[in-house]
């Protein structure tokens, strides 16, 4: 019988040491590490895990593809973020802050894959829980959902679950969580990190060898990453995050990882109290209707990975009351606004360094596409000149240390977003006129070079 092996891991990053310490280097946290068990007895058995000794070398061009096609959820915005819909085999992890919906979102499409056996495994809510959560979940078509293939296990224990998938042969299965998963392998408690090691590569090799594709939800830190080992993402093949505001009802569904499909995808969705909602059209949402124009508002184009989405930026330009000026941001990085308010004082002349300025995007989103500073720049000088921008006219450039009009990717894709929301102008960068087809497109596209020509073509003289 071999020797059972110890190391020491920290519980908030997973990085490995052979000795306790107080203080973990990595992370730069105090009092984070235990001991855990990192190789068995050679008594020890479990899981699914075995031999593999019929496994031989084979030539690349040997090799035939099984294609298989993907499975399609019903939920459009899911199917997006994944590329097409589930790949057969696959291994989804889904982080998220808590009570922001991973459970409403996995338990919805439980019940809206009614063709096929679902199995839904929770660690952390009875049964009755989440029947009651069913109940108020509604599909897409606003009647009931129809649950007639869709079963629900309360389990931890990971062997006890692979003989209720042998037992039931589902199409899909759900875990929620892989924090709350022991596997009878590691002598260890759920959530460590060895134990989230084990529970995922026998939950990986359960997929890839019955081609069943696999759902976790995993938890996430105080520092919005996820919780347990930087090598569980290595492991899966998708990895999404549900991502959102508590203030506000809306969901962004985010593509960090993708061995499938692209790695740019956004879903949206709408938090309502029959589930969740999706947004088919994010622009209408963040844009806010207006009949009249009012200062301090504009309206830009950002892309989110590969799809363009309209934004209302809104600013606030005042004296400053306590002597120090104020800058204040929501959804937009500080660092990028003082950039621009310095662009705007040397580069335009225009004295702003003594006023309060307050940025805020509209939705409760953040944004980080450097496109949207043209809108943030006649933002704040129409709020420093009480005159509002035509409410038709949207912005799509990134402006540059010298206060030049900077080049943004996928400006066609913009502008097509643009006219099809019926918008009258789009100003953009002089360099990309060349580069666009303005007979495809009814809205007018104003090219310019400088940031005081825009000045002048929205407010006139300086």
């Amino acid at each position: 019988m071999s020797k059972v092996r110890t190391a020491f891991f920290c519980q908030n990053c997973g990085a490995q040491t052979s000795k306790w310490i107080g203080y973990c280097p990595a992370c730069k946290q105090w009092n984070t590490y235990v001991e855990e068990i990192i190789e068995k007895s050679s008594s020890a058995s479990g899981g699914i895990t075995g031999t593999s000794a019929g496994k031989k070398p084979s030539l690349i061009s040997d090799i035939s593809i099984q294609i298989h096609e993907r499975i399609l959820t019903g939920n459009n915005e899911f199917d997006r973020v994944l590329g097409g819909g589930i790949v057969p085999g696959s291994v989804i992890l889904i982080g998220g802050e808590p009570g922001i919906g991973k459970s409403t979102l996995m338990l919805q499409l439980a019940l809206q894959l009614d063709k096929r056996k679902v199995i839904y495994v929770s660690g952390e809510e009875s049964e009755q829980q989440i029947k009651m959560r069913a109940e108020r979940i509604r599909s897409t078509n606003g009647k009931p959902a129809s649950p007639d293939q869709c079963y629900l296990l309360t389990e931890t224990t990971l062997d006890d679950i692979f003989q209720h998938l042998k037992t039931l042969s589902p199409a899909i299965v759900m875990i929620d969580s892989i924090q709350t998963m022991r596997s009878s392998v590691i002598d260890s408690s759920a959530g460590s990190v060895s134990q989230l090691r084990e529970c995922t590569a026998e939950l990986v090799q359960f997929a890839k060898k019955n081609h069943v594709p696999v759902f976790l939800v995993g938890h996430i830190t105080k520092d919005g990453t996820l919780a347990g080992p930087k090598v569980l993402e290595h492991m899966v093949d998708v990895v999404l995050q549900f991502e959102g505001d508590r203030n506000y009802l809306y969901r962004l569904l985010r593509t960090l990882k993708n061995r499938f499909g692209s790695a740019s995808e956004l879903g949206i969705y709408e938090m309502a109290a029959s589930g969740l909602r999706e947004v088919a059209n994010p622009s209408e949402m963040l844009v806010s209707p207006r009949e009249e124009p009012v200062s301090g508002t504009a309206v830009c184009v950002m892309m989110e990975g590969v799809r363009p989405m309209l934004i209302e930026t809104q600013a606030l330009v005042s004296s400053a009351v306590y002597g120090t000026p104020q800058r204040t941001t929501t959804g937009f990085d500080i660092r990028r606004l003082n950039m621009l308010l310095a662009v705007l004082e040397k580069r335009c002349g225009f004295r702003i360094g003594s006023k309060d300025v307050f940025l805020n995007i509209a939705g409760g989103i953040k944004v980080e596409d450097p496109a949207i500073d043209l809108g943030v720049i006649s933002a704040i000088l129409s709020s420093k000149e009480d005159s509002p921008v035509n409410i038709k006219t949207c912005f799509a450039a990134e402006v540059g240390l010298t206060g030049e009009i900077r080049p943004v990717n996928l400006i066609e894709q913009r502008i097509a977003e643009a006219d099809k929301l019926g918008y009258d102008h789009i100003f953009i960068s002089k360099n990309q006129v060349k580069s666009i087809s303005r007979k495809n497109f009814r809205i007018s596209v104003v090219a310019l070079n400088k940031v005081e020509e825009v000045y002048m073509k929205l407010f006139g003289s300086k």
